[in-house]
């Protein structure tokens, strides 16, 4: 009786609050939508934040410690999913998710206005790590609350709907930062823009940050959390109650069977589409930034088209055929996108291809995500060369002590041990290897960027819209299927935590991961299959072991 009672006030609450839907959804989503915008600004930006807060390093080390402050907003998205999860769990989702959007707006407004290495010496690069730590906290909380706040709001049917529009968010973040940095490089020229005007997107997300509080503080509370907080059902421990005990084997079923799956499917549609276009088939930067652009354009209302699908015909079977159809079709996708974009790559290639030769027990695997590593070897050296240019190639052993060599046809390039070498000696034997290799593979015909004459926008267009529609069709539904999968009393804290580690890890590392594996064995496409694993295991685990949930009562 009890139960019946309040399941039919859940079921009014969200009845009587379907006319002001609208509200809920857009004060939610824009919010989110500009904490993906600040998220995603450091990232476009990082070459020009490497020279401005670790100029004291070379190019090189400045670029990865860069990439590596961008990598800890990533690490620590997990924490503040626990952290923002419990809160939400205690003292509601409004008040949660309000804090964590005022978190990320400050310490973006923050990056703006910080001094560079230049001015403030090494305080400037641990204050900006520490900027992007909370802005990792800050975006771990975010997404679980708004998802789950619409999810609360909405009525039974049509769950899947409401919540996409929160899915569109993340691409929609990505797309204002790319149209913000573009526009302002295009009005202010490149070199002012490098100069100073690379902190106005950053400073623009103070009017963000006002506009998103404003409209949150009109909105009320969630029903559900209303309704269980009135009834004295709230969690005491939020965390002990989702992930200690039988609450906890869900928590792993959704990583692994579902936001593991959706987390490499999306980050290889959309960043690591980018990656391969312009750093292994080296495509103009502007050029290719437009293209993914106008193909989330495109793809974008598919968030919706598959989140209303999925209160038709249920999450689990379209996020489960979103990941095999991606697995299956990753490297006809990837061929093709060689093809169209750098047919004189491939020529190259067949005509003259290139082996390294060296002693296998010098060859490190090259995965570095906290740039730690040294990688000084000669066969570590050829190899992360050739990776870095997007060069394929073959391996071939020698024996114990040979130094590693780089065939280019018949041209036969030495490369040079680093460990114990001083600087100076160093860079003299890096100048000479590079010009070495550069040189060969010039006059074998590997290309030094993409011809723009050569590449053919329409299919790369084509292309790259299908992997967005991947995108939408993994991630569109996930929300609702995460809120309908754990209780009221523990939900933010239960489903925040496995999404931010399947796309905080699984997804985060993708790029470094994938280098990695190309490094190691020369084939450009072999990266694609860290994407295609993960996305099987989740069909796999998902398609077994979890179960649909649009028809489930969530109060």
């Amino acid at each position: 009786m009890a139960s019946t009672s309040a399941a039919q006030a859940g079921t009014q609450a969200g009845t009587a609050l379907t006319q002001g839907h609208g509200k809920v959804i857009f004060a939610s989503s824009l919010g989110t939508v500009f904490e993906w915008y600040d998220f995603y600004l450091y990232g476009s930006l990082a070459a020009i934040i490497a020279r401005q807060f670790f100029s004291a390093l070379n190019p090189t080390s400045g670029f990865i410690f860069a990439l590596l402050a961008f990598a800890a907003g990533f690490a620590v998205r997990p924490f503040g999913a626990l952290v923002f999860g419990r809160l939400g769990d205690l003292i509601g989702r409004k008040y949660t998710f309000l804090v964590t959007i005022v978190l990320m707006g400050l310490s973006t407004f923050l990056v703006g206005v910080l001094p560079a290495y230049t001015s403030i010496g090494i305080a400037a690069p641990i204050i900006l790590i520490s900027l992007r730590l909370l802005q990792g906290l800050a975006l771990g909380g975010e997404y679980g609350g708004a998802a789950t706040y619409v999810a609360e709001h909405a009525p039974n049917g049509k769950r899947g709907l409401y919540t996409s529009f929160i899915q569109t968010t993340a691409t929609l973040g990505l797309f204002l930062s790319l149209l913000v940095i573009l526009g302002l490089r295009t009005w202010l020229g490149a070199e002012a823009f490098e100069a100073w005007g690379w902190r106005i997107p950053f400073l623009l997300s103070a009017i963000l940050l006002g506009i998103s509080v404003w409209i949150r503080l009109q909105l009320n509370e969630s029903p559900l959390f209303q309704q269980m907080k009135a009834e004295g059902r709230t969690s005491k421990a939020p965390i002990s109650e989702s992930f200690f005990s039988k609450n906890g084997k869900i928590v792993l079923l959704a990583l692994f069977g579902a936001t593991a799956g959706q987390a490499v499917v999306w980050y290889a549609g959309q960043f690591y589409a980018l990656f391969f276009l312009t750093q292994t088939l080296k495509v103009d930067a502007t050029t290719a930034n437009l293209l993914i652009a106008a193909a989330l354009v495109i793809g974008t209302p598919f968030f919706i088209v598959f989140g209303w699908l999925s209160d038709k015909i249920g999450r689990k079977s379209i996020i489960m055929a979103g990941c095999l159809i991606a697995a299956l079709t990753y490297f006809p996708i990837f061929k093709g996108l060689a093809h169209y974009a750098n047919p004189a790559l491939e020529s190259a290639a067949a005509s003259s291809p290139v082996t390294v030769s060296a002693d296998p027990r010098t060859c490190s695997f090259q995965f570095n995500p906290v740039g730690t590593a040294s990688f000084t070897s000669s066969c570590d050296i050829a190899k992360a060369a050739l990776a870095k240019g997007g060069t394929p190639y073959s391996n071939a052993g020698v024996g114990a002590g040979m130094s590693a060599t780089i065939r280019v046809g018949n041209i036969e390039i030495a490369s040079f041990e680093g460990a114990g070498l001083d600087a100076e000696a160093a860079s003299a034997q890096a100048a000479r290897f590079n010009g070495e290799l550069q040189a060969a593979l010039a006059t074998a015909g590997y290309p030094l960027k993409a011809n723009p004459d050569a590449v053919n926008t329409p299919m790369l267009l084509v292309l790259l819209t299908l992997l967005v529609i991947y995108v939408t069709m993994v991630y569109g539904p996930i929300a609702a299927w995460l809120v309908e999968l754990f209780p009221t009393h523990i939900r933010y804290t239960s489903m925040s935590l496995p999404y931010h580690i399947g796309n905080g890890w699984f997804g985060g590392f993708l790029p470094t991961t994938a280098f990695a594996m190309v490094a190691a064995t020369g084939d450009i496409y072999y990266g694609l299959w860290y994407p295609i694993v993960i996305a099987l295991m989740t069909f796999v685990i998902g398609t077994l072991f979890l179960r649909d949930t649009k028809d489930v009562d969530i109060t």
